[in-house]
């Protein structure tokens, strides 16, 4: 067999059930073997190579297995870039193979030509080229080896076409895949039992402790672990936005949302407040510590931090109990160790939470029951909120829907997951993405939710929806701007205003004297065109039409685009906690609704 049949054999007996992509010049021979072997995984053909590597990295995410999108050589390979940089500074296991030029066109002014291995190499787990055609083999073991093992990440393979094209050794060559590399984590390692006795001592001996769970406990299929360990102890558990779904959202210890973006005034509360925190898979970067803020550097909170990468653990704050492992074993063992006559005092710590958490949710309902035109982004959550299936998929972009998709979506079903690409906060992520979460769960309805500026980035795929007859639903925030940056450019006149003694106190009408610039678009409505690629669409501007489309939507079993005209983030602060201190207004306080 050639090396191009060797490939699609190989990924087959991985378990490669889908592979995302776009055709091109360099990838003909691949395409061919996907056309006549038996049983090769499904191909399908994306409108961008953007797009095809979103797909393949919330397939991923969802499954655990190796999301694996392919691309042409020259733009094709530059396309993929964003994914493979998102996939890999989220843990997410993926392969990218880029189908390159000849190998005797090199360095000769060749078309399409691109050193693709040092273009990749420092945002991904690992990039190789393959240099001879027995090696191909050897090399997609180690691509699969590398996505899995460890930290999961992202690998990219540079396949020049020619040797696609040649003849494998008869001898000498195997084509045998490791088992144990099909899924995310390949193996699960913990640290000495020495350390993790020393921390469940400490966690034991707490007074408030609080559980904080990062994207590292979903990429780990940490979850039940979480909640198992957080009920025998009676510790509250947050998470960051990436985090979510390691505990129901009703869950009497699922308190909330921590971090710059959609957070819970009471998880802050009590991220503030606990004597010692567990942050299981959390990086402690900028936004999950609101720039290094809290816990308090240097104070009172005793912290433990799990984490896979020896690198992350300890790297932005002094950590009292390091301990490098794999989420779910480290959890595990810990769970395991605990005294049998272990009785926890924790109820007074978990009660406090659980009525400021209360009260938030009784300040928030006259937004989320508001019959305001423009429609409050609030109040489109809480409409989904009513009508989502369980469990199901909802995937988000980094743009205007997130703050109020992680404050107030609620997600009641342990199998029930929020997907947003948070590391890069690249947008036109969530139309292909659901593409992926429909191939990684095909009984469960995806929803998307984007604004103007990721449909705008996006829009050719839903050509591929209504193709592949995706039964997904489509909700845009339309409010004809980016909105995310329009926010902060009045977020960021406000604040420096406020440090201008002539203009500081003074009434200031953001409408008659706006200071934002470059973000505005003309208001269309966006129904109209996915109505073009045959799409079943709505148009909507009252609460009452939000709720007929919805009900109709979820009925459907065919993807549906809802087009919601919402007033815009940049009219009404979010919850976001870096852009509340900016301008003065307490994070911490609860029913806040501060116009700019």
């Amino acid at each position: 067999m050639n090396g191009a049949t060797a490939l699609i054999e190989m990924l087959s007996s991985y378990g490669v059930e889908v592979i995302f992509g776009v055709p091109g010049d360099t990838n003909v021979a691949l395409y061919v073997a996907l056309r006549d072997a038996q049983n090769p995984p499904r191909h399908v053909t994306c409108r961008d190579e953007r797009s095809a590597v979103y797909m393949a990295d919330c397939y991923a995410r969802l499954t655990g297995k190796p999301g694996v999108a392919e691309v042409p050589s020259g733009a094709g390979a530059l396309y993929g870039l964003p994914g493979v940089a998102e996939a890999n500074k989220s843990s997410v296991p993926l392969i990218l193979l880029v189908n390159d030029i000849p190998t005797g066109g090199v360095g000769r002014g060749t078309l399409t030509e691109l050193p693709v291995e040092e273009l990749f190499r420092p945002i991904s787990k690992r990039a190789e080229t393959l240099t001879h055609i027995a090696k191909l083999p050897e090399l997609v073991r180690r691509a699969f080896r590398e996505a899995t093992a460890g930290q999961p990440g992202a690998v990219v393979l540079s396949l020049p076409e020619d040797i696609l094209y040649q003849t494998l050794p008869e001898t000498g060559v195997s084509l045998h895949v490791e088992r144990q590399c099909v899924r995310a984590p390949s193996s699960r390692v913990r640290p000495e039992a020495a350390d993790l006795s020393a921390a469940l001592d400490a966690i034991l001996q707490a007074k408030r402790p609080l559980i904080l769970a990062g994207g590292g406990a979903n990429r780990s299929g940490a979850a039940a672990s979480i909640t198992a360990f957080a009920e025998r102890l009676n510790v509250p558990v947050v998470s960051t936005i990436t985090g979510q779904g390691v505990i129901r959202d009703d869950h009497r210890l699922g308190i909330g949302i921590i971090g710059d973006n959609g957070f819970h005034p009471h998880a802050l509360w009590a991220l503030g407040r606990a004597d010692l925190v567990v942050y299981v898979g959390c990086r402690m970067g900028s936004v999950a510590t609101m720039n290094w803020q809290w816990p308090t550097q240097s104070g009172d909170t005793r912290i433990v931090q799990i984490d896979l990468d020896p690198e992350t653990v300890g790297n932005t704050y002094a950590i009292d109990f390091p301990l490098v492992g794999d989420a779910k074993a480290v959890i595990d063992a810990m769970l395991d160790g605990v005294p049998t006559d272990f009785t926890p005092g924790t109820d007074g710590w978990v009660g406090e939470i659980n009525e400021r958490r209360g009260e938030f949710w009784k300040e928030m309902e006259p937004l989320l029951t508001s019959d305001a035109a423009p429609l409050r982004p609030e109040r489109v959550i809480e409409a989904i909120n009513k009508v989502l299936p369980s469990p199901c998929f909802v995937v988000s972009d980094a743009g205007t829907p997130t703050p109020y998709a992680t404050r107030f979506l609620r997600l009641h079903d342990p199998a029930s997951k929020l997907i947003i690409p948070r590391f890069f906060g690249g947008l036109g992520y969530a139309i292909p993405a659901v593409i992926g979460a429909w191939f990684a769960a095909p009984d469960r309805k995806p929803v998307g939710l984007f604004g103007d500026g990721s449909l705008g980035m996006s829009a050719g795929e839903l050509e591929t929806l209504t193709r592949l007859q995706v039964p997904a639903v489509l909700i845009h925030f339309n409010n004809a701007c980016f909105g995310w940056i329009k926010a902060l450019q009045r977020v960021t006149d406000r604040h420096h205003a406020g440090q201008d003694p002539e203009r500081a106190g003074q009434p200031r009408d953001v409408r008659a004297n706006d200071p934002t610039f470059g973000v505005d678009f003309n208001a269309y409505d966006m129904s109209k065109l996915a109505n073009v690629y045959g799409m079943k669409a709505f148009r909507v501007e009252t609460p009452e039409a939000l709720d007929a489309a919805l009900k109709e939507a979820f009925a459907l079993d065919e993807p549906v685009f809802i087009d919601v005209v919402v007033e815009s983030i940049a009219d009404r602060l979010p919850p976001v906690f870096s852009w509340l201190k900016k301008v003065g207004v307490d994070p911490e306080a609860v029913g806040v609704q501060a116009a700019f």
